[in-house]
């Protein structure tokens, strides 16, 4: 049986989740410009995420106000209820800074270090991805009303369409080219959509066969990897692991091994 308090964190979740969606899409400044760096110069941050960060941890706070925080943005503490929510105010800033659609707010509440509610918005294609832990996922968009999600029908490797990431120091998107470079022919084709958020809520939706990165973080893929595997994925890192920064895969169950076992032969977790 789901905990009474998981559908109060879901709400909770999605109406934060919905009102940073608006900020971001609506408050857009025409000049919006980079405020800071991280990991290397192409690795951006702009005032809107550090806005939509500052919206979310306050509403949430509002209603619990001795919850945890992990946020990309700097929101850090430990909080002392065992609730702890991990927060992307923005995934896919690049695409943001340069006006693409591809973007998302992703934040995921963990109970006692397990995910137990993800919500990933996509505000310029009006959808809104959320599950709870056990009690499936579920979409709203342009369709009527709330939809059921389901990952991809079996399909071979051959005739799978995987989704990937690059990292933004050059040694490890290097490698990670060279990895691409020997997977494509191996498979239908693979997409590069710049929001790991955004690729896992494709897979839960069955809109990908697949996906996989390296360099995640917590906060990248807490919400959508929760959201996927309720969807009926498997997810993982390296055989017998979790996801983690070495290495991150969502696919529909027939894929889900025998990509992994490409990655590995690969060395798709290392330089």
């Amino acid at each position: 049986m789901t905990d009474p308090l998981h559908p109060e964190l879901l709400a909770l979740a999605r109406e934060a989740a919905r009102r940073a969606g608006e900020l971001l899409r609506d408050g857009r400044p025409a000049d919006l410009a980079v405020a800071a760096t991280k990991s290397s110069p192409i690795d951006v941050v702009t005032e809107m995420d550090i806005a939509a960060e500052k919206l979310i941890t306050g509403l949430i706070s509002e209603h619990r106000p001795d919850d945890g925080f992990l946020g990309e943005e700097g929101a850090a503490s430990p909080g002392s209820t065992g609730i702890r929510w991990v927060i992307d105010p923005l995934d896919g800033t690049v695409n943001y800074l340069y006006g693409l659609p591809t973007w998302a707010v992703s934040i995921a509440a963990e109970q006692d270090g397990e995910t137990v509610v993800g919500v990933v918005e996509i505000p310029m294609r009006g959808e809104s991805y959320h599950a709870v832990r056990g009690r499936g996922a579920r979409a709203t968009g342009a369709w009527e009303g709330e939809r059921e999600l389901s990952c991809r029908a079996p399909a071979p490797l051959d005739q799978a369409l995987v989704s990937t990431g690059f990292n933004y120091v050059t040694e490890v998107r290097t490698h990670q080219a060279e990895v691409a470079r020997r997977i494509v022919p191996l498979l239908r084709d693979i997409r590069r959509s710049g929001s790991a958020a955004v690729d896992l809520a494709d897979v839960a939706a069955g809109r990908l066969d697949g996906y996989y990165e390296r360099g995640l973080h917590p906060w990248d893929l807490a919400a959508g990897d929760l959201i996927a595997r309720e969807a009926g994925a498997l997810t993982g890192g390296r055989p017998g692991e979790r996801p983690s920064r070495d290495l991150a895969i969502a696919a529909a169950p027939a894929v889900f091994e025998p990509l992994q076992r490409l990655l590995e032969d690969f060395g798709a977790w290392h330089d």
